[in-house]
């Protein structure tokens, strides 16, 4: 296991029902893009340790979509969206539902940001329905499983 030298920011926003994360990595945007968007990738970072990752479909392109399910023993989480819009290197906008919840959907848009000298900025907003929502969303140990995930993240791109 890796301890990253990068804080993951995670801020909410007082005016709208909105989250926002950011953090750096010691990888260009293609490679850290890459990570988001090639399925066998994905699997080994996302989420939190401790959960297995089983894809069950994973198509990371404009009008694709994806499901996903972690798995803790008997307990199981489902996972489930439509890519919006998919700019190699750049961008990702995506909806995300927790199956728990099914009316609670996310707007998501990630942006990658060349910083030069082979590292990446990572911006992600994530916007609900309600504050609610939104509170809910942080309280559910979200914070946990970013944080976590993009350690597990830099492993990954420490190994090429």
């Amino acid at each position: 296991m890796t301890t990253s030298t990068h804080e993951t920011r995670i801020d909410v926003d007082p005016e709208v029902p909105l989250v926002r994360i950011t953090r750096e990595f010691d990888a260009p945007p293609a490679k850290v893009f890459r990570a988001h968007t090639d399925p066998e990738l994905v699997a080994q970072w996302l989420g939190p340790r401790g959960l297995e990752m089983t894809i069950d479909h994973y198509d990371c392109r404009t009008g694709g979509s994806y499901r996903y399910l972690h798995r803790q023993g008997e307990e199981e989480y489902g996972f489930h969206g439509c890519f919006h819009e998919v700019r190699p290197d750049k961008l990702i906008v995506q909806t995300f539902t927790f199956e728990g919840m099914p009316e609670g959907v996310a707007l998501e848009k990630l942006v990658l940001e060349d910083l030069g000298g082979g590292r990446t900025r990572l911006t992600s907003t994530s916007l609900v329905d309600s504050f609610a929502d939104r509170d809910a969303f942080v309280a559910s140990g979200m914070e946990v499983g970013v944080r976590e995930g993009y350690e597990r993240l830099d492993e990954v791109l420490a190994r090429g």
